[in-house]
């Protein structure tokens, strides 16, 4: 065998080591994410080797295409490679390049999953948008061991380097061998056979493809099974985020009928609905607070073994408590973008807040006429172009962010959440003494990495490690300790809110709402009444709570319902006359006969688009374009597509039509001139 191999020509033996070192350096990164962040509900061992499986052919197919170029510069220049001249300079550039390369793009790919809990995707290039590099800098400077992570990756590229030099000295110390023609032809066609057939990773007639990493409904099992580097290229479009005006036309007519539009037209594709406030609703304020990274599976309200929310357990207590609440999607910019509008961001590649043809919309929150509009913020609103978002589209808007607030920023975010409700009670208090009604945008953030919490008034108190049942505590679905004080800090701080209002004296007359904008990413857990976790959808559950004690009398709504629905449904309540030209709904209305559904996007290796209902919920994939249809009350998990045609048939049209009417509307839902 040695002497076999020993007569093999030293450039192809080069190819074949250098190849199986790359190989090898792609494994690693998989054994990292294996044991440090790969998380699954499925027990089948089966299930996992095959992702194993997968993931080695796919990590085979990029060291191939990697280490092709150095196999044709072998192959033309044969034994001249070895040479010190420009040959060798080159072949080491090229290697350090990749190297580099790799390496960085596996440590972003895990930061990515560690946050987001899904590989890197080209969407993440919204965090090097003009104007938000730097804040994302100080947020990874503030959230993770920067200076110990760049110690460690120069130490391993130093290690690399030596490696993929010690292999090239190897060989180029030994003899060439002398090959003729023929035999040279031979190992050509040989080297190309073995190339193209690992580069093609299938015994099939289609070549290995991202889509087979998908073969359960698990984004633990999708994500050992992809490649980081192969997912992102396939995933890469130039094409830039549009609609398509005769998808739109061709499923308006279900969508009219589910808004209730006041005079549909396919042709003109109208959406607007008048919508007539009740005057004796006494124009209360209202204060709508962002949870931020509050999901429902987080909470004591859906039965969270580890109760970190008693405030807000009482506010659903005491108030309209909607237990089948979704926001569209995993986003805060993108959470944001839809409360105001009323319209979920579907944008591929960027938010819509990022997207210059897009900010322009005409809201809800434009139409509370004679009110004080306020949107208060802790750190900076350029952050997402997330400032557009309010001031294209709210007529004399007051935006309050850093640099009014008087209090030091905590980290990256800006001023704790603690001192940002301090202060806005204040704003919140003159206008109440000066007898003019506000609606007000309150957005929190410390419920974020790198989950900052003060002391507040002096009595918040974080609990550690030892104070807890740690095997129980990852059961509920906590990553950490950090995360669960920063979350029960944030509950904390809601009930601050209200004993500051009730203070203040405005307390009477303003209607509160609060939800999540997204679930933080969880272990698995099993408490919910749903499989969420399973699903991929726990991201867009979230809890909502209205609480006007004075209006409204306790109630826990079941009915489903969205993050679009917020404002339509507090005008409504405000007694504000106003036309709804969005997705959204009154949440409250119990005059409409149908199924209300609450439209999600998410990630589960491919990214899917759905409509979630309390029977029935159907999902289609962005790229494939394959419906599914789900019984939420049977089998959450099998695709019932087949056994309920008529039912499939009829919330697949609704479905595409609520997305394709969303897109539609993001670039022409423009306020007249």
């Amino acid at each position: 065998m040695i002497q076999l191999w020993s007569r093999i020509p030293r450039y192809i033996r080069y190819i074949f080591t250098q190849t199986l070192y790359l190989f090898g350096f792609l494994v690693a990164w998989r054994l990292i994410f294996y044991f440090f962040f790969f998380t699954t509900t499925i027990q089948d061992s089966g299930a996992i080797a095959k992702a194993w499986h997968l993931g080695l052919k796919f990590d085979m197919r990029l060291a191939l295409i990697c280490m092709a170029p150095i196999a044709l510069l072998a192959l033309l220049t044969r034994d001249r490679l070895f040479g010190p001249g420009w040959l060798r300079r080159l072949h080491f550039a090229y290697l350090f390049i990749l190297y580099a390369f790799l390496t960085l793009f596996y440590v972003t790919d895990l930061g990515h999953y560690s946050y987001l809990g899904i590989r890197i995707e080209p969407s993440v290039t919204r965090f090097l948008a003009h104007g938000e590099r730097g804040t994302n800098a100080r947020m990874l400077w503030e959230s993770y061991p920067v200076i110990k992570g760049a110690i460690g990756l120069v130490l391993l590229m130093a290690f690399v380097i030596w490696s993929y030099r010690s292999i090239f000295r190897h060989f180029a110390n030994q003899e060439g061998v002398p090959v003729r023609p023929k035999g040279l032809a031979a190992w050509v066609v040989a080297l190309v056979l073995l190339f193209g057939a690992g580069i093609y990773g299938n015994v099939a007639y289609f070549p290995l493809r991202w889509s087979q990493a998908m073969f359960t409904r698990d984004n633990g099992i999708t994500s050992l099974a992809l490649n980081p580097v192969l997912y992102f290229v396939s995933n890469f479009s130039v094409k830039d985020d549009t609609y398509d005006i005769e998808l739109t036309r061709k499923y308006y007519a279900p969508v009219a009928e589910y808004l209730g539009v006041d005079k549909p037209d396919a042709s003109a594709l109208n959406y607007a609905r008048f919508v007539k406030g009740d005057s004796l609703a006494g124009r209360p304020n209202v204060i709508i607070v962002m949870l931020e990274s509050g999901g429902a599976a987080m909470t004591s309200m859906f039965n969270n073994p580890m109760k970190a929310t008693p405030n807000l357990q009482k506010l659903a207590d005491e108030g309209l408590f909607f237990d089948h609440f979704y926001v569209p999607a995993m986003s805060t910019a993108r959470t944001v973008f839809g409360v105001t509008t009323g319209l979920p961001d579907i944008c591929k590649f960027k938010t819509a807040s990022r997207h210059p043809g897009i900010v322009d919309q005409r809201v809800v929150m434009d139409q509370f006429m004679g009110y004080e509009k306020y949107y208060l913020l802790g750190g900076n609103t350029n952050w997402a172009n997330i400032r557009a978002v309010f001031t294209n589209n709210v007529d004399s808007i007051q935006i309050f962010e850093e640099g009014y607030f008087k209090a030091p920023k905590a980290d990256v975010w800006g001023v704790s959440d603690f001192d940002l409700i301090t202060e806005s009670d204040e704003i919140f208090r003159k206008a109440h003494q000066a007898g003019k009604p506000f609606v007000a945008f309150l957005q929190t953030a410390d419920n974020h990495e790198p989950y900052t919490t003060t002391a507040g008034k002096g009595d918040f108190k974080k609990v550690t490690g030892k104070e807890v049942d740690m095997k129980a505590f990852k059961s509920a679905g906590w990553l950490s300790i950090d995360q669960f004080n920063a979350m029960r800090y944030l509950d904390y701080n809601v009930g601050y809110l209200i004993e500051l209002a009730a203070k203040s004296g405005y307390l009477d007359n303003t209607i509160f709402v609060f939800f999540g904008d997204h679930s933080a990413r969880l272990n698995p857990f099993k408490h919910m009444p749903l499989p969420e976790y399973e699903m991929g959808t726990f991201v867009d559950h979230v809890p909502c709570i209205i609480w006007a004690p004075k209006m409204a009398k306790p109630q826990r709504i079941s009915r489903m319902s969205s993050l679009l629905d917020v404002y339509p449904t507090v005008a409504k309540m405000a007694g504000v006359d106003f036309t709804n030209y969005t997705m959204g709904v009154d949440m409250l209305d119990t005059t409409f006969a149908g199924e209300r559904y609450a439209f999600v996007v998410y990630n589960r290796g491919e990214n899917y688009y759905g409509l979630m209902g309390k029977k029935y919920f159907c999902e289609i994939g962005m790229d494939s374009g394959k419906m599914r249809l789900y019984d939420l009350e049977g089998d959450p998990m099998k695709d019932v597509s087949a056994v309920q045609p008529q039912i499939a048939g009829e919330l697949e049209k609704l479905t595409r039509g609520f997305y394709e009417s969303s897109r539609y509307l993001m670039f022409n839902n423009k306020k007249p001139k």
